[in-house]
This record gives structure tokens, sequence and C-alpha cells, in this order.
């Protein structure tokens, strides 16, 4: 009887070569990274706004495509909140109080919203993308073809 080899061990696998997040973990990782960002950011670059935003810009680009294709339009809707619950350590306090850190926020919010666009729009085109990709997949598999504009004349 031949010998099976014992798994290895749980440090030595590699991560999956094409990770696919549910809409929730999608959230949840795209929130915890941002919030993860936005205290490294407030430590090492004074809590630049620019660095966090440009931070983003990949994170956004990273839930889009690890969002699997079932639940993929929920990416561009995760990356703003998630934009907002990072920019939590970022944002300057002021004074520190609760209205302080709420000012803070409104204000980092508004002064950074070329960032929040950017990576939204960007979530949004691969979204759309990979959206568009799968329904002709799943069309072509179901011996459907695909929707396509008549030639012009």
């Amino acid at each position: 009887m031949p010998q099976r080899r014992p798994a290895p061990p749980a440090a030595v696998r590699r991560p999956p070569a094409r990770p696919r997040l549910t809409g929730l973990g999608g959230g949840l990782f795209c929130a915890a990274v941002m919030l993860a960002l936005g205290l490294l950011t407030g430590a090492l670059f004074g809590a630049s706004p620019t660095v966090y935003g440009v931070l983003f810009l990949p994170v956004c680009v990273l839930t889009a495509l690890w969002v699997r294709e079932g639940d993929v339009l929920i990416a561009p809707v995760v990356v703003p909140i998630a934009f907002a619950v990072g920019l939590v350590p970022v944002a300057d306090t002021g004074g520190g109080g609760t209205g302080d850190r709420l000012m803070g926020m409104v204000t980092g919010l508004a002064t950074q919203a070329g960032w929040l666009y950017g990576g939204t729009l960007v979530a949004g085109v691969i979204v759309l993308v990979r959206r568009v990709r799968w329904v002709r997949r799943t069309r072509e598999a179901k011996g459907r073809p695909a929707a396509r504009r008549p030639a012009r004349p």
C-alpha cells in the first residue's frame, strides 16, 4: 500500500492564487486594511492625508479584484465606507473631544474627496469589467450567445 505524504504545516502553505471574498468579507477586509493604514500613516507620516489617499487606491483595486463574482457589485459600496473608517486616526482632532473629532472627520472627507472619488471610480470600473465578463461567460455556458449590437449599415 503506497504511503501518503502528510499535509504541509500551515506556515508552509502558500496563499491562494486567486483569493475570493464574500461581500461581507470584502467589506471587512477593506475596512480593516484602511484602519491599519490610517494608524500606520498617523504613526509614520504625521497623519498625512495625501499619503493616506495614495495608499487607498491599491486597497480599492485589491478589494474590487478579490470579491467573488457573485458579490462583485458590493466593492464600490464598501470602499468609501472603508475610507471613512481609516480616516479616523488621520483626521485632525484639534482639542480631542467628540465634536472636534467629528469636525476633523467631516473636514478630512471634504478635503480628500478627490482620493475618495478616484478610488471609488477605480473600483467601479474594475467591477463593471468583471461583471460584464461574468455575464458573458454565464450566457455562453448556458448555450445562449452574448447580446451583441447589430451591425450598422
